[in-house]
């Protein structure tokens, strides 16, 4: 039981799928967690998969005691799980409000809380927490900005507090992906238009995709980066910089 194991919430999702693929290919054993169809996703990949709510502390703690009974470990914690529903400032409810930091931060806080006990055991671990550009000025929902930005801050300060124990913690900021959560933002020509506009606005003139994503967490999450931690890794195609002008 020497493999590493790696944790991925928001598993069953595009961009988790694509991420757990890259690790089993790195040669990690994977648990995919998602509140549905992480059985489902996991048996297509050849990982386990757990039903669990990364909302709620019971869910968490039971979904790592069943990789602990499965495998006895758990090496790296990739909070993927998102959630973005359309509102304004002008019309926002705050329970939407509070459901969008719920997963966005409280989630990914309650992982690592959990994972905790598991990297002192294992001495050392790694934890990338999925961000998004937007927490450098905006450009998306409210609530889903805020959260973002405080998956930032909560980075750093875990950071320190886990650096003592040999764990890494950094966050992997994208941009828009072709993914089925940016898919549920409008009509296909709108989404498509969305997509060819950020294209341009990359230097590289492209978009990122969610293989460009893996591979960066799958970098993280290696020891080739054993000495970077508290910081956030752009995956724009150059987009969270200021407009590009040719």
């Amino acid at each position: 039981m020497t493999t590493r194991v790696a944790v991925v919430t928001g598993g069953a999702g595009g961009l988790g799928r694509v991420i757990a693929a890259t690790l089993l290919t790195d040669g990690f054993r994977v648990a995919l967690l998602d509140r549905h169809g992480a059985p489902e996703a996991a048996g297509e990949l050849g990982a386990l998969g757990i039903d669990a709510d990364v909302t709620d502390e019971q869910s968490v703690r039971a979904a790592l005691d069943g990789v602990d009974e499965r495998w006895g470990r758990v090496d790296a914690l990739v909070n993927n799980a998102g959630v973005e529903p359309a509102h304004t400032l002008e019309d926002l409810d705050p329970t939407v409000w509070q459901g969008i930091l719920d997963v966005n931060l409280a989630g990914p806080a309650l992982m690592i809380k959990h994972c905790i006990p598991r990297f002192r055991r294992g001495r050392g671990g790694r934890v990338v927490s999925i961000g998004s550009r937007v927490w450098l000025g905006g450009g998306a929902t409210a609530a889903y900005s805020a959260a973002k930005a405080g998956l930032v801050g909560l980075t750093r300060q875990a950071a320190r507090e886990l650096g003592p124990l040999g764990v890494t913690v950094n966050v992997v900021a994208p941009s828009f992906l072709r993914t089925p959560l940016n898919a549920t933002k409008g009509d296909p020509a709108f989404v498509e238009g969305f997509a060819r506009r950020f294209a341009a606005a990359s230097p590289l003139s492209r978009l990122v995709e969610p293989l460009d994503v893996a591979a960066a967490v799958a970098f993280l999450v290696s020891d080739r980066a054993r000495a970077i931690t508290g910081e956030t890794l752009h995956v724009t195609a150059g987009t969270h910089l200021a407009p590009y002008v040719a």
